[in-house]
This record gives structure tokens, C-alpha cells and sequence, in this order.
């Protein structure tokens, strides 16, 4: 029987249209966890954010778009990437947290799946083609990138995309600094199985951290006290929720690097989850210390956060797009590469993946 590889043939991205600056927090109103309006001014606030974040822009939906349109642009354009026929995709494996979600009703709508949308949208007919969801917080779309490995190594799948959508701008609390964080957007990633030797997926390893830190993010009503308490608004434990990804990610990385046979100094790009700039840097930074150096390499962390925000699942396959497309100048992904993907977030879970390019 032969051994399939598990090889990246086609990719898509799509932003939404419309770009929210920082500018338009100025006039919110803040508040504290407690109820009680913040009194610092807030372009400090804003200030201040963008210092800890990287952010200075974010993309929003447009009000007659939903998650599983964008994650629909995305797949179509990941299929014409691929050169791929549609009726040919065994699985399509959506990663989401929150599914369509109305822009006026605040309401998380799953049923039919997302990926069950998106293939009726596509116009699949191929009944064995087999369309599901997975929440698993930010690293979701990692996660359904290891599913999808599972599934070409055993035999049972040729072609499979893995697609990140969501639409984090509806669940945000106006009234909330952390909202600022969040944006919009859909990536797509088509694996196909290979038989060539010493390419594609070559290790992956994944950790759910719930026993202490399954509430470092959670849905709550909006913190001021006057806003329709009856919708749910994303929350998260900042501070935490930082030491957790500097103490866990790194070491998780590295078991994975260890389990594929490679060093650091082997490593081209590091396509981590897109959350927050200096998080990210702290990661990288701290991963390199495990190799006993304090010198990152250069141009290995490839950032896009500043003008996308944090879309949560989509950063990575977004990002990875990207720079197959050449729209990221500095940086380039070449046959041999060795790629590390990764992310964290709610559960609290995190996740990595070593891949070497074909």
C-alpha cells in the first residue's frame, strides 16, 4: 500500500471590504469588567492598545455578508488556485466558533453546519464529499488541517480543504477595550495526497489546557451595566491568557520541531495565529531561547495583524495565502521550506504543525 503525504495544491483568502480604524473607538464608552466607565481618555486607551497589539486597522463585514460567505469566496478561490474540480474534494472541514451570525439579532445560527453552507454554495453535487464543522477556538483551523492529515494517511481522502471563517465583529461588546482586537475575514487551504518522500505535513502537535484555563475566554453580556444584558458578547482574561500562550506555546512548538527531526535553524517561517503582535514576537522569542539562543532569525515571523486584526481562525490560512500569492514583499515560501504553523486560543488549546514544502 502506498504512503501519502499530506501537500498544500491551492489556497484563497478573502477580507471584507470595509476597513475600521482606530480612530472610531474615540467616542465608545469603556467600561471595566465591574460596571464602572473607564476614566482614562480614550486615545490613550487607543494608544496604548496599538502599542500591545500591533493594530491600527481591522476589516468588518458588510451587514449582507456572513461567515459562511466569506469562507465561500475563499474556497472558490483556493479551487481556481488548485486547478482543482470541485466534485473531487472528499472532505471540506470548516473551522468557526460563532457560525452565521445575524448583524442585527446577535444571534450564533450552526444549524445547517457552515461547511454544509458552503458546500451548497459551491454547487457540489458529490453526495461522498463530506462537509463538517469544527469549533475548537483560534486554533481551529490548525486542528482541521491535522484531521485532514489523519484522513490522507490512512487512504480514505485525495483532496480536502481547510477552511477558517468568522466573523468576530458581531460578538463584540462595545463597551469592552478588548473589542478592539477583532476583525473578519476567511482563509482556504486545499491538502491533496502525495506519494512524494519528505514533503508536506511532517509532525503536528496539539494540547487542550481546560482543567485551569477553560475559562480564560468565555461569552458574557456587554459591561456596561445598561446595554440589553440578554446578548453575549466574547470575553477574555488579557493577562492570563498572555502568560498562558508564553509558557505553553514554545514548548509545545519545539516537542513538535523534535518529533519532525528539525532545529531552528532549519525553520523558514513561523505562521503563527495572528492575535496579538507582541505576544507573538514573545513566542518566537521565547522558542528560540529553548534552542539556547536570544537571536531571532530574521524575517522568520511574518506579521499581518496590523491592518487584518484578529480574526481568529482565518489568520493563519489567510496569511499563508498571502504570501503564496506574493503579497507580502519580504516574504517567500520555496520548495524544501520548512514551515511551522500555530496557534492559540479559547479552551484554552494550542497547536503546531511542521510542514515542508514541495
Amino acid at each position: 500500500m502506498p504512503s501519502f503525504n499530506s501537500i498544500i495544491t491551492g489556497s484563497g483568502h478573502y477580507l471584507p471590504t470595509e476597513t475600521i480604524t482606530s480612530d472610531h473607538f474615540l467616542h465608545h464608552s469603556f467600561y471595566n469588567p465591574e460596571g464602572t466607565q473607564l476614566q482614562t481618555e480614550n486615545a490613550t486607551i487607543v494608544d496604548k492598545f496599538y502599542k500591545i497589539t500591533g493594530i491600527k486597522e481591522r476589516k468588518h463585514a458588510t451587514d449582507n455578508l456572513m461567515a459562511s460567505d466569506l469562507g465561500f469566496f475563499a474556497a472558490e478561490r483556493a479551487l481556481e488556485n488548485a486547478n482543482l474540480d470541485k466534485e473531487q474534494l472528499d472532505y471540506i472541514i470548516v473551522a468557526h466558533n460563532f457560525g452565521d451570525i445575524c448583524p442585527v439579532k446577535n444571534r450564533v445560527d450552526m444549524v445547517p453546519t457552515l461547511a454544509a453552507r458552503i458546500k451548497e454554495k459551491l454547487a457540489i453535487e458529490n453526495p461522498y464529499c463530506v462537509a463538517y464543522d469544527l469549533p475548537f477556538g483560534c486554533p481551529g483551523w490548525v486542528e482541521g488541517v491535522i484531521q485532514a492529515n489523519y484522513y490522507i494517511k490512512a487512504g480514505d481522502a485525495k483532496h480536502i480543504m481547510v477552511i477558517g471563517t468568522e466573523t468576530l465583529s458581531r460578538v463584540c461588546d462595545p463597551h469592552d477595550r478588548d473589542s478592539m482586537i477583532y476583525a473578519d475575514g476567511a482563509g482556504a487551504v486545499i491538502f491533496s495526497a502525495s506519494e512524494e518522500e519528505d514533503a508536506g505535513v511532517l509532525a503536528h502537535l496539539t494540547r487542550s489546557d481546560t482543567l485551569k484555563h477553560a475559562q480564560l475566554l468565555w461569552m458574557g453580556p456587554s459591561y456596561n451595566k445598561e446595554h440589553d444584558q440578554k446578548n453575549l458578547y466574547i470575553k477574555m482574561e488579557g493577562r492570563k491568557l498572555y502568560e498562558y500562550a508564553l509558557k505553553t506555546v514554545p514548548g509545545l512548538v519545539k516537542k513538535c520541531m523534535e518529533k519532525a527531526g528539525i532545529g531552528i535553524d532549519q525553520v523558514k517561517k513561523v505562521l503563527i495565529h495572528q492575535a496579538n503582535e507582541k505576544m507573538d514576537e514573545a513566542m518566537l522569542y521565547r522558542l528560540c531561547k529553548l534552542y539556547g539562543t536570544r537571536e531571532m532569525p530574521e524575517n522568520i515571523m511574518p506579521m499581518i495583524i496590523e491592518k487584518m486584526g484578529n480574526n481568529s481562525v482565518a489568520t493563519v490560512p489567510v496569511l499563508l495565502d498571502m504570501i503564496r500569492r506574493n503579497q507580502l514583499k519580504q516574504h517567500q515560501i520555496n520548495k524544501g521550506d520548512h514551515i511551522i504553523f500555530a496557534s492559540v486560543g479559547a479552551g484554552m488549546n494550542c497547536n503546531a504543525i511542521v510542514y515542508k514544502s514541495n
